[in-house]
């Protein structure tokens, strides 16, 4: 009689972080669906569409969903209240745990799986766009250990001199654009089109699950990193 092979969860992964919305479901560490919207700030029609889809999708294929996974922040916030709402009504009502993955780290993800051309000793930095020249930022090294804690940055030429100073440091999420102007260190370098997408959470959403790393569904809140600040529309200042 042959072994049973392990099954491999089936994860469905929301990311609303940005002004991209996207949502995948992966199996066996593929991903079986994938949608994706780039247009502008639609999650609050969009996310609920896709994840509808990505539903049937597992359904139609007879594929038990094992957990939900949604991009924790930092990032806009309603954009990552949408998300959160959503996948913890998805896990609520089909009985299975949540896992948080850390949006920074996220963007790491696509980096690490494509870009061979990177040194060994090299750091990241991922930046999420807030505003002006703020950015959301973390300092990892290429295992996502953490050098640096996520917060928030105004940056300027000697931001991040420190770890520059170290050797070859890579700058990359919506936030890196603006900031090609002022980091101008030799070893500052650039990478484009990087964004946090669901297609890329599988790994951290299965390290998470492997570890028993699930957040409590009724209670769990976005990273935030800063208060939301309500502003009124200049017409009726």
């Amino acid at each position: 009689m042959r072994p049973k092979k392990n099954k491999m969860a089936c994860i469905l992964h929301i990311e609303t972080s940005t002004k991209v919305c996207s949502v995948a479901v992966t199996e066996d560490a593929h991903v079986i669906f994938e949608q994706t919207d780039a247009e502008g700030p639609n999650h609050a029609t969009k996310c609920g569409v896709f994840v509808e889809e990505a539903l049937s999708f597992a359904e139609s294929h007879a594929i038990p969903l094992d957990a939900v996974a949604v991009s924790q922040g930092p990032g806009s916030y309603t954009g990552l209240r949408i998300g959160v709402s959503m996948a913890k009504g998805v896990a609520y009502g089909r009985g299975v745990p949540l896992v948080a993955v850390p949006t920074l780290e996220l963007l790491c993800v696509p980096v690490l799986l494509y870009r061979e051309d990177i040194p060994d000793e090299a750091l990241f930095v991922p930046m999420i766009d807030a505003r002006r020249m703020e950015v959301y930022a973390a300092v990892y090294d290429r295992a996502l250990h953490p050098l640096r804690a996520v917060q928030a940055d105004i940056v300027e030429a000697d931001t991040y001199k420190e770890w520059l100073d170290r050797g070859p440091v890579y700058f990359f999420g919506d936030g890196a654009a603006k900031c090609k102007a002022v980091l101008t260190h030799p070893n500052a370098h650039f990478l484009d089109n990087i964004q946090p997408l669901a297609k890329h959470m599988y790994p951290l959403a299965a390290r998470a699950l492997s570890r028993g790393e699930t957040v409590d569904v009724a209670y769990f809140e976005p990273f935030y990193l800063k208060d939301f600040i309500a502003t009124k529309p200049k017409d009726l200042l």
